[in-house]
C-alpha cells in the first residue's frame, strides 16, 4: 500500500480554497514519487444543494476547480434530487479535485454554523459510487481492509449493503476532515487499481449497470379539461395526458357515492371492462407503488382503473400487474405507470411487456 501523508493544511483563504494549502502543493510530487500516476474515473453522488455549492455562481467555482486541478469534472443533467459528479484524470488531478471539493464543503459547514447554536462541527461527508464487484475487495476478509483504511486515515467509511436502485453499484460514504477524506480516497483508488490489475485478462463478472438518479416526480393537475405538469413555478400543458384523460372521462361518467347507475339520465353505462396485464421487473415495482402505496393509489384515482399487483414469486425477477377498466382507463393507467418509473436504460430493464 502506498502511503501519501497530507500535513500542514490550513483554513481556506478568501482568495482560494485550495491553492494555498501545503497539502495540495505536496500532492503531485508525492503521487509521482509513489509511482501511482494513471488515469481514473471516480463518481460522486451529491444532493442538489451540494451540487449548487460545487457549481457556484454562474459556474465560476467548478470552472476554477477544473482549471486548478487539471481534472475533468462533469455534473449529470436532469431535474433530480441527486446528481452524479464524475471526476476523470490522472491520479494527481483526481486528488486535487477531491481536496477542492472537500475544503469547499468544509467552508459551507463553517458558514452555516455562524448563525447556528450548535457547538460541535459536523464532519465533511462525500459519497462515492463504486461497482458492487469491487466492494468485496474494499471491505476485505472479515472487514480487515476497510478497518485498515479507517485506522490509517482517520476517516469514517461505510459501504452500503444494498445496491443503488436499478444499478449494480453501491454507495461508499466517507466522513471526516478534508485531509482524512483525501487520504481515504487515495487508499480506495489503490484498492480499485489492485482489483483491476488482478482481474486483467480474466472474464468479466458482468457489465456494470451505472446508477442514474431518478428525476423528481412531476406533479400533474387537471383544470378546465386540460392536463398540466408542474415544472418549477409554471404549469406546462401536457397534450398526450390531456387526450387520455378526456377520453377516460368521456367513457367513465362519474357516479355519486352509493349510486350504482349512471349519474346522467339517458347516458348509457360505461363500455364493458376489459383486462390488461403488464410484466414489471422487481427492482422497479417500488417506484410504481410509491411510499406506503401513495403512487399506485394516485394512478388508480387518476385513471379510474382497477390495478392489482401480484405478490412476488420465489425465483422470479418480475411481477405481474393486472389493469381492469375501459380501454381509455387502461391506456391512461399504462401511461402513468410508465411515467412513474425511472428513465429507460440501455439494458432494457424498464421495458414493460404486456
Amino acid at each position: 500500500m502506498i502511503s501519501m501523508p497530507f500535513s500542514g493544511a490550513t483554513g481556506p483563504s478568501e482568495e482560494s480554497l485550495w491553492s494555498s494549502r501545503p497539502a495540495c502543493r505536496e500532492m503531485e510530487s508525492k503521487v509521482s514519487e509513489g509511482g501511482l500516476n494513471v488515469t481514473l474515473t471516480i463518481r460522486l453522488l451529491m444532493h442538489g444543494k451540494e451540487v449548487g455549492s460545487i457549481i457556484g455562481k454562474k459556474g465560476e467555482t467548478v470552472k476554477k476547480m477544473r482549471e486548478e486541478s487539471g481534472a475533468r469534472i462533469n455534473i449529470s443533467e436532469g431535474n433530480c434530487p441527486e446528481r452524479i459528479v464524475t471526476i476523470t484524470g490522472p491520479t494527481d488531478a483526481i486528488f486535487k479535485a477531491f481536496a477542492m471539493i472537500a475544503y469547499k464543503f468544509e467552508e459551507d459547514i463553517t458558514n452555516s454554523m455562524s448563525n447556528s447554536t450548535a457547538t460541535s462541527k459536523p464532519p465533511v461527508t462525500l459519497r462515492l459510487v463504486v461497482p458492487a464487484s469491487q466492494c468485496g475487495s474494499l471491505i476485505g476478509k472479515g472487514g480487515s481492509k476497510i478497518k485498515e483504511i479507517r485506522e490509517s486515515t482517520g476517516a469514517q467509511v461505510q459501504v452500503a449493503g444494498d445496491m443503488l436502485p436499478n444499478s449494480t453499484e453501491r454507495a461508499v460514504t466517507i466522513s471526516g476532515t478534508p485531509d482524512a477524506i483525501i487520504q481515504c480516497v487515495k487508499q480506495i483508488c489503490v484498492v480499485m487499481l489492485e482489483v483491476q490489475s488482478v482481474t486483467k485478462g480474466s472474464p468479466p463478472k458482468g457489465a456494470t449497470i451505472p446508477y442514474r438518479p431518478k428525476p423528481a416526480s412531476t406533479p400533474v393537475i387537471f383544470a378546465g379539461g386540460q392536463a398540466y405538469t408542474i415544472q418549477g413555478q409554471y404549469a406546462i400543458p401536457h397534450p398526450d395526458l390531456t387526450k387520455l384523460h378526456q377520453l377516460a372521462m368521456q367513457q367513465t361518467p362519474f357516479t355519486p357515492l352509493g349510486q350504482t347507475t349512471p349519474a346522467f339520465p339517458g347516458l348509457d353505462a360505461s363500455p364493458p371492462a376489459s383486462t390488461h396485464e403488464l410484466t414489471i421487473p422487481n427492482d422497479l415495482i417500488g417506484c410504481i407503488i410509491g411510499r406506503q402505496g401513495t403512487k399506485i393509489n394516485e394512478i388508480r384515482q387518476m385513471s379510474g382503473a382497477q390495478i392489482k399487483i401480484a405478490n412476488a414469486t420465489e425465483g422470479s425477477s418480475e411481477r405481474q400487474i393486472t389493469i381492469t377498466g375501459t380501454p381509455a382507463n387502461i391506456s391512461l393507467a399504462q401511461y402513468l405507470i410508465n411515467a412513474s418509473s425511472p428513465d429507460p436504460d440501455p439494458h432494457g430493464r424498464n421495458t414493460f411487456t404486456a
